[in-house]
């Protein structure tokens, strides 16, 4: 420390700083495409005279997935697989901790830019019923095109279609197509709004081996062609042995990935 004795004054301190500039990060910060940190998910149940009873789903979990990650998520029914699911596509909030995708915490969004998040920046892929039965696969993949307010929608439904191998089936009826083509329909429509996330739950599980096989190469394909973060939620051996990642859930917690 130096000591300077200012003319008709008290003596006065300099200090050097200990501040040290951080050094700027070398290129533009990539967040994960999902972020959990600390998350709990409670469902409360009864009341009105009768006990309440809590379901903890999610016990504290930490977990992140990489953009352009394709990964599994396993465990036993019950662990918290849906519950996961459903909270990284917005469709419902945590009880305590919090969920962000590509940076943004999900639980600053209101309900606007919820459903701007669910319908331009992810595509959630169920097991089942993704498709309206009453209209066509390509009038399908042009109303999801439509929601989210794509470009030309023809043009890119039919592209899409075609290049999922579904070319033949343009004009056909939901329910004139098979469980596998269904599915397929339901990629290809996420291809075509181009979501940087996909969320897909148990979206083999009514399948054979043979149509698990493409449905699961559909998505291998969404992610290579298109540059999408694949997350699926499944039981099914095959689709861990597929996957560059698995993440397994015990009660409500990561246990590997």
């Amino acid at each position: 420390m130096e000591v300077t004795r200012p003319r008709g004054g008290e003596p006065a301190a300099t200090l050097a700083s200990l501040y040290v500039e951080p050094e700027a990060p070398a290129g533009p910060q990539e967040w994960p495409a999902l972020h959990f940190a600390d998350v709990f998910k409670i469902f409360r149940s009864g009341g009105d005279g009768g006990g309440l009873v809590e379901t903890v789903a999610l016990r504290g979990l930490e977990l992140e997935v990489a953009q352009g990650e394709l990964v599994a998520v396993i465990g036993p029914s019950g662990c918290g697989k849906s519950t996961f699911l459903s909270l990284a596509a917005g469709l419902d909030g945590p009880s305590a901790g919090d969920v962000s995708a590509f940076g943004i915490s999900l639980s600053r969004l209101d309900e606007a830019g919820l459903a701007a998040y669910r319908a331009r920046k992810t595509a959630v892929i169920f097991q089942s019923e993704n498709l309206w039965p009453g209209l066509t696969a390509k009038e399908n993949v042009e109303t999801m095109l439509r929601l989210a307010g794509t470009h030309d929608p023809d043009r890119a439904a039919t592209e899409a279609l075609a290049s999922f191998g579904l070319g033949d089936r343009l004009s056909h009826q939901v329910t004139a197509l098979s469980g596998g083509e269904q599915q397929r329909v339901a990629v290809a429509g996420a291809a075509a709004r181009r979501a940087d996330l996909v969320l897909a739950d148990e979206p083999t599980g009514e399948l054979d081996e043979a149509n698990e096989a493409l449905v699961l190469d559909a998505l291998r394909e969404l992610r290579e062609t298109c540059g999408a973060t694949v997350v699926v939620v499944s039981h099914s051996p095959r689709v861990a042995d597929f996957a560059d990642r698995v993440i397994e859930l015990h009660d409500g917690r990561v246990v590997t990935s």
